[in-house]
């Protein structure tokens, strides 16, 4: 792999991972509910079936989509759901200790958001329709770089997004500031599923 070739990638996909999306969001509002620290089950859960999506797009799941675009529109369906119950969880009021008496996430709540995150989804396919033609050969070994690429990407991106959220949450020093601060949070989950919603996501492979 050339630094021309990561350099392509890195300006494709780093807008792409680093924008506003469920996952995102979730991981800035869980960093400002329950600390850096207290967060990382979620990221372990979200990063784990993000690479478990590289494996099945890189080794023929993007064919199967193809002929069976109702699985996107189901996990859209799944997706939009989950999305409002984290709206409604965040926007509860919490007391100013919040990153004390949050309730913890699990890797599981990880889990089922990305799996039904189509954004996720619809990133691992540009990935692989982009890029995969323009490495020398498509072998397990160029899908396996992609991969890895694509998870240091989505650790580090993701990390950001915790940490974005906790230091927002220091500043939120009363009730009031974090109540704001956690309707802030939920109308962002809200926009998004709204936006989910009304999209029709479509797979862009030539």
């Amino acid at each position: 792999m050339s630094m021309e070739f990561f350099l392509a990638w890195l300006a494709v996909m780093f807008p792409l991972i680093f924008s506003p999306g469920p996952a995102n969001i979730t991981f800035a509002a869980a960093g400002a509910s329950l600390g850096i620290r207290r967060s990382l089950p979620l990221l372990a859960g979200i990063d784990l079936i993000f690479i478990v999506k590289g494996f099945l797009v890189g080794f023929g799941l993007m064919a199967w989509l193809i002929h069976y675009p109702i699985a996107l529109k189901l996990l859209q369906a799944g997706g939009v759901t989950y999305l409002i119950y984290l709206a409604y969880h965040f926007a509860k009021p919490k007391s100013v200790k919040s990153q004390t008496e949050a309730p913890e996430v699990s890797i599981w709540n990880g889990i089922l958001i990305q799996t039904l995150n189509v954004k996720g989804w619809i990133i691992t396919f540009t990935m692989f329709s982009i890029f995969t033609p323009n490495l020398e050969n498509e072998s397990t070994k160029s899908i396996l770089t992609l991969i890895v690429l694509m998870t240091i990407l989505n650790l580090s991106t993701h990390l950001c997004w915790i940490a974005f959220g906790n230091a927002l949450a220091k500043l939120a020093t009363n009730a009031r500031a974090q109540r704001i601060q956690g309707m802030l949070f939920s109308l962002s989950l809200l926009s998004v599923a709204i936006w989910i919603a009304l999209d029709n996501p479509t797979l862009m492979i030539d």
